[in-house]
């Protein structure tokens, strides 16, 4: 299966520049006999918002929005995209990740651990994030700052995810690193679509990426380009959690120990 991460510079609240750039990798992916694709998170809207009103503006229905129509079509040839969306909805806002497969609206998760100033203008997701099914295969979501809770990878891996797909904008720098560590402990593929460029004094990170079970990056972009890498995997490759003929990662958990995890306080 042929899965690529888009990288992007996007442009704070320009929603119709950003259509067109997200466009434009939805026909090089259908060039490219892309399968499963990854956008980048907030890629309708850019990041680094000043009010909750340019946020607002900025934001769209899904699936009925203009970025997630395209997605819908683009998917509509047999292909299953993920994308990071600034997300309108009775409640409030979202920062969300869409997916979308075979001209359908499968799933939207609500990222549910914010970073920095997007507490300003997000509500938290409250619930745990999804993993679909697309071609006999399963897929978790992820976004962004999720990284660093390592819980939400294993949650999606005890769902059965064979690869977990990751819209994100990073400034941090070592979040790249982090997603090959979440590949090694739940022996799962990722796939981290992230931004380039600056906006207003936060510089992304670039480097998007592709790891296999074992941790080896199989496809990575750069810290400025922008476009498309891809890689073809064999999802099923993520069934098999032993680390040596002794050791399975999931058989050999301890929940009964790990309970400090679920408190509080």
């Amino acid at each position: 299966m042929r899965v690529a991460v888009g990288q992007m510079d996007l442009l704070i609240g320009d929603v119709e520049e950003n259509l067109i750039r997200v466009r434009g990798l939805l026909e090089k992916a259908e060039k490219s006999d892309i399968e499963v694709l990854v956008l980048p998170e907030l890629c309708n809207s850019g990041y680094a918002f000043k009010s909750i009103g340019e946020a607002s503006g900025s934001s769209e229905l899904i699936p009925e929005g203009p970025v997630s129509r395209e997605l819908l079509t683009w998917s509509g040839g047999g292909r299953l995209v993920v994308a990071g969306i600034c997300e309108r909805t009775p409640k409030g806002l979202y920062n969300s990740a869409a997916v979308l497969g075979n001209g359908e609206h499968i799933a939207t998760y609500h990222k549910i651990h914010l970073f920095l100033h997007e507490q300003n203008w997000f509500l938290p997701g409250q619930e745990e994030p999804p993993v679909i099914e697309y071609k006999g295969y399963q897929f978790g979501i992820m976004v962004c700052f999720d990284w660093a809770f390592p819980e939400v990878a294993r949650i999606l891996t005890l769902k059965g995810a064979q690869a977990i797909l990751h819209p994100a904008n990073l400034v941090l720098p070592y979040c790249q690193d982090a997603m090959v560590t979440r590949s090694i402990e739940n022996r799962v593929f990722t796939a981290t679509a992230n931004r380039v460029g600056t906006e207003r004094g936060l510089t992304f990170s670039g480097a998007s990426q592709i790891t296999d079970v074992k941790g080896n990056r199989i496809a990575q972009m750069t810290a400025k380009e922008t476009g498309l890498v891809w890689a073809d995997i064999e999802p099923t490759l993520a069934d098999d959690k032993s680390i040596t003929e002794r050791n399975d990662i999931l058989a050999d958990r301890r929940p009964r120990l790990y309970k400090r995890l679920t408190q509080d306080d």
